[in-house]
């Protein structure tokens, strides 16, 4: 392979690790502040797409504002969903939110495709962003470079609010040590909801950036939430940092195993989960209590 097809495989990966990051950031953050196991976080990106679509087609609204309405309106039927079911469960065994989250999932899926079908529907990239770019070795679409770029800053910006600012630290408090928080004369409460609706946008953004890409369609979201959950595995329960060097890095082995190593390319990600967590068992940037 000549180093321009080479650089346009690397860059391929960091697109599709793009989504990976966004998804396993809004995993971590669901898991490391709630303890929540959201099995129902790809069918959110579906969301996240189609509400995009659909703000395009019925309302005439383009791609950028819907990059902002779309995943809001995801995090608001995320805090719903939150306050309605998911609560109920917490001080039951993870599992019982598993299941729950997982049953919602289908239940979302299978709604879409009621009024959708199975087809998919197209979405177009949008016009600011057509063409290529000219990187030395090769040209690269102008929507894929701003989708690895816009990514990456908000992983950057989710990254620093959470371990930077008052408010990360208040939610941390609040969702980890709820009655000693309480003691101090913070309404925990207030922050559980805010905290899931945040978790399940980024996957809502993550569908939106997709959409232009791909057929936007009631199963897009299935096939990835299982590698997600590795991803999420292999940063570290719960580490922020740790689910954006993992779904970057899963993403760009992924590219350039479908090229090398074509008959384990959908299996590199949970070799690659199987070794790191024999070498470390609480992910690369996890810590024993949370593995």
């Amino acid at each position: 392979m000549d180093a321009a097809n080479l650089a346009i495989q690397v860059f391929n990966g960091l697109v599709q690790g793009s989504f990976y990051a966004l998804l396993s950031l809004g995993l971590a953050v669901i898991f490391g502040v709630l303890r929540v196991v959201n099995f129902s976080h790809g069918a959110l990106f579906m969301l996240g797409a189609f509400g995009a679509y659909i703000l395009q087609q019925r309302l005439g609204i383009g791609f950028w504002p819907g990059l902002v309405l779309a995943p809001l309106g995801v995090a608001l039927l995320g805090m719903l969903l939150e306050r309605t079911l998911i609560q109920r469960l917490y001080r039951l065994d993870p599992l019982y939110n598993f299941l729950l989250t997982f049953g919602i999932a289908l239940i979302l899926q299978d709604a879409v495709r009621l009024r959708y079908g199975m087809q998919g529907q197209p979405y177009g990239t949008p016009a600011s962003l057509a063409g290529a770019t000219n990187l030395g070795l090769t040209f690269y679409p102008n929507y894929r470079l701003f989708v690895i770029v816009f990514s990456l800053a908000v992983c950057v910006l989710v990254w620093f609010i959470l371990e930077r600012t008052r408010i990360g630290m208040v939610v941390r408090a609040a969702t980890e040590k709820p009655d000693l928080t309480r003691a101090l004369g913070v309404d925990v409460d207030r922050w559980v909801a805010p905290t899931f609706g945040f978790g399940v946008a980024l996957a809502g953004l993550g569908g939106v950036l997709a959409a232009p890409m791909q057929s936007v369609s009631p199963l897009m979201g299935a096939d990835l939430v299982v590698t997600i959950f590795a991803i999420v595995v292999i940063g570290g329960l719960g580490s922020i940092l740790g689910s954006v060097v993992a779904g970057f890095l899963v993403g760009v082995l992924s590219a350039l195993g479908a090229v090398f190593f074509p008959p384990l390319a959908n299996t590199l990600v949970f070799i690659l989960m199987a070794i790191v967590l024999l070498v470390r068992p609480a992910g690369l940037f996890g810590h024993l209590e949370a593995s």
